[in-house]
């Protein structure tokens, strides 16, 4: 499952991801990560079976994970299936199917808004409320 984490300067100090896969052995993989002097955000991956504790220990340490159901939404009404977000897609969230048509695999989207930006039909954007 997919966390979103934000936090203050002052957490961003605390090795507190360290602390919570030596807690609870979950394998966390660091999707993304923007850390500045004000502050930032994360994004990780959790393993579906240590997801409550994970959360749980995190709400322990001052910070409130936001579960990403979906990091991004494909609006198919508006997608022409030009395939720009195909080239620019680190992770390969999107491809083409053999009939040319677009793919779309949100499991692998690490939210870095890249494809937002490169879509010239405004296709894509971000779940609400992130």
């Amino acid at each position: 499952m997919k966390l979103l984490l934000r936090f203050s300067s002052e957490m961003s100090k605390k090795p507190l991801i360290a602390e919570i896969i030596l807690e609870t052995g979950a394998k966390i993989n660091i999707d993304r990560a923007d850390v500045e002097a004000v502050g930032g955000e994360t994004v990780l991956d959790v393993p579906d079976e240590k997801y409550e504790k994970v959360v749980a220990l995190f709400r322990s340490k001052g910070i409130e994970p936001i579960l990403l159901p979906t990091p991004i939404l494909l609006d198919e009404a508006k997608c022409l299936h030009c395939g720009a977000c195909v080239s620019v897609c680190p992770t390969e969230v999107f491809g083409f199917e053999h009939d040319w048509r677009l793919r779309f695999d949100a499991e692998k989207c690490i939210q870095c808004g890249v494809c937002i930006t490169a879509c010239p039909f405004f296709a894509i954007s971000l779940m609400e409320g992130i």
